[in-house]
């Protein structure tokens, strides 16, 4: 009998994984600077070419960026929400996706997020201030039509990252980013409605998202589950529904999602990338 043989992992391989395992548990975090490269082959006992393809292989992953120059050094990066959902984004452009079938995705996944912050014993302290923090943000700059898109964007995030699942957060976060990059493409000024028909619907979309979005947080403030999620499913169904009306539904555009992961490069912060479940952050 024939066995196959095991093949044995590459030097580069094993001194990736080692970083790797630092990046993920913490021990290294964002920002930081790899150890300099006369440092890490004195711990690891390697090779210069090992070395190099070891970062390569941490740079494929997204988690470290090399600088050249005086400040060079290899950059730490944690995985983020933003970098998940534009791998999803481009799995599904080649999948010839629609914004629609994202949006039906949502359509049954949010409303479980809202059920599930209805039923968190601690929602008076984990949910209900975030989702008021966001309500009274979107109150204030009612009357702005550019702020409707990303307001609109940070209670939904809210929603998601505070149901208490991380799992959860992370996946139906990135489909959620996904939808959000493409209705700002529907409504930004270059390609939203500008008829007087169309920004009486933009005021009345508005207005019906901002009491939609009191409705839900009054359930989940009174720990209804049923009633978190019958109102998040009609809320969604309805402003995917508007979007969907004026945005042309052409396949998933992965590109749209760029600018959002080299925003959180650049020191831009999410509501996702910060919803790890021990955190005690304050509204």
């Amino acid at each position: 009998m024939t066995q196959s043989r095991i093949r044995q992992p590459r030097v580069a391989e094993i001194v990736a994984a080692r970083l790797r395992e630092d990046i993920l548990s913490g021990r290294l975090k964002q920002g930081d600077v790899l150890p300099s490269q006369e440092s890490l082959f004195g711990e690891f006992g390697v090779s210069p070419p090992a070395l190099r393809e070891a970062i390569h292989l941490l740079e494929t992953d997204g988690l470290v960026s090399v600088r050249r120059g005086n400040v060079g050094g290899a950059v730490v990066h944690q995985p983020s929400a933003e970098r998940t959902a534009h791998m999803i984004s481009m799995v599904l452009q080649a999948r010839s996706a629609t914004p629609a079938d994202v949006s039906g995705a949502l359509l049954h996944l949010e409303p479980i997020c809202a059920g599930m912050c209805a039923s968190r014993e601690d929602r008076h302290t984990e949910v209900v201030p975030y989702l008021e923090r966001e309500i009274a943000r979107q109150t204030e700059q009612f009357d702005d039509p550019t702020s409707y898109v990303p307001n609109a964007r940070r209670f939904h995030e809210a929603l998601v990252s505070r149901c208490g699942n991380e799992p959860m957060i992370l996946l139906i976060g990135s489909l959620e980013l996904i939808w959000s990059a493409h209705e700002a493409a529907v409504w930004s000024d270059d390609t939203g409605p500008r008829s007087s028909d169309g920004e009486r619907a933009a005021l009345q979309t508005r207005r019906a998202a901002l009491r939609d979005h009191q409705r839900l947080l009054d359930a989940i403030r009174d720990g209804n589950s049923a009633r978190a999620v019958r109102i998040a499913g009609d809320h969604l169904a309805a402003a995917r529904s508007n979007t969907l009306a004026f945005g042309t539904d052409k396949t998933i555009q992965a590109s749209l999602i760029s600018s959002a992961e080299q925003s959180t490069r650049a020191g831009g912060q999410s509501l996702l990338r910060t919803s790890k479940l021990n955190r005690k952050d304050t509204p």
